[in-house]
């Protein structure tokens, strides 16, 4: 199914043959500069699973993006259920991974953009954040470009307390 679509891209049920790409998109280094290991085929896996399982029990997740011009798996871009200890959560998550070739071409604004759209409009959420290692300037500036705001800097819960990705920057957008 096709929950969401802009004028490049689609953003849709997975499919188990976005299986290889994801794992090559979790596996690349460079995608991965921000979190802090790449992942395993087995990790990755895990990982399809429970985003199948959360559009299961939630009719929402992170929705696998194709470019509609080659119809080529992306990455993602979507919503996540945040549970981790913290004084924002449990919250809606927007999130977005994509491969490098697709960096720079303005494709997780646009994807973002629609989600935030949808999220509010269909799926009736009220407020959405987003967070990441302070470090990771790009993603700052997605967060931004799709008019969410600064809230603050935190600690990371799940990263190693002396690891350069523990500091985190908090980031919020408001239905309008």
């Amino acid at each position: 199914m096709i929950y969401l679509e802009t004028s490049r891209l689609q953003l849709r049920d997975w499919e188990e043959t976005d299986l290889e790409p994801f794992s090559r998109l979790n596996a690349d280094e460079q995608v991965m500069k921000y979190f802090p290991k790449t992942l395993s085929i087995e990790e990755t896996n895990a990982f399809y699973k429970s985003i199948i399982s959360e559009f299961k029990e939630c009719a929402f997740g992170l929705y696998a993006v194709e470019a509609k011009e080659n119809k080529e798996f992306i990455g993602f871009i979507g919503f996540h259920r945040t549970t981790f200890e913290a004084d924002f959560t449990p919250c809606i998550e927007i999130g977005w991974r994509l491969k490098k070739e697709a960096w720079g071409k303005g494709y997780a604004n646009e994807g973002a953009t629609a989600c935030l759209q949808y999220g509010f409009s269909k799926l009736g959420f009220h407020d959405v954040y987003s967070f990441t290692a302070d470090v990771n300037k790009p993603s700052i500036k997605v967060m931004m470009n799709i008019g969410m705001s600064f809230i603050k800097m935190f600690s990371h819960p799940k990263v190693e307390k002396d690891s350069p990705l523990n500091k985190h920057v908090l980031f919020h957008i408001k239905q309008k």
